[in-house]
C-alpha cells in the first residue's frame, strides 16, 4: 500500500508540475519536509521541548548526570514511534546518546 501511495504522489507531482523541473523539486521537498514534521514535529517544537526538559533535568544528562553543554545535548525518545513528547523524551549528552543508540543497534 505504501508503494502505491508513493506512486500516486509521484504522478500527482508530475501532473501538477506541468513539466517544470524546479516545481517538481519544490513539491517533492515540501512533501518530504511535511512528512518529517508528522513524525518528528517541527524544529521549533523539538527545540522548545529540549529546553523544557533541560530545565526539568536541572541541566544534567538524564543518564549519567553530567552537566549538559549549552550546545550539543540531544533529545532522546524512549519509544521512537511515540514521537517527541514530554512523557517520551529525555535530554542526554552525546556520549550517552551514542552508546544508547549502539546498544539498540540504531547507530
Amino acid at each position: 500500500m505504501a508503494r502505491r501511495i508513493v506512486e500516486d504522489v509521484r504522478k500527482v507531482i508530475a501532473d501538477g508540475s506541468g513539466g517544470d523541473a524546479a516545481l517538481v523539486w519544490a513539491m517533492r521537498r515540501y512533501i518530504y519536509i511535511r512528512l518529517q514534521y508528522d513524525e518528528r514535529g517541527s524544529p521549533i517544537h523539538r527545540r522548545l521541548l529540549k529546553l523544557k526538559k533541560m530545565v526539568a533535568q536541572k541541566g544534567k544528562c538524564a543518564l549519567c548526570g553530567v552537566e549538559l553543554p549549552e550546545r550539543g545535548a540531544e533529545l532522546d525518545r524512549f519509544d521512537p514511534m511515540k514521537g517527541y513528547t514530554e512523557e517520551n523524551t529525555q535530554v542526554v549528552c552525546q556520549k550517552c546518546h551514542r552508546e544508547g543508540q549502539a546498544k539498540k543497534e540504531f547507530a
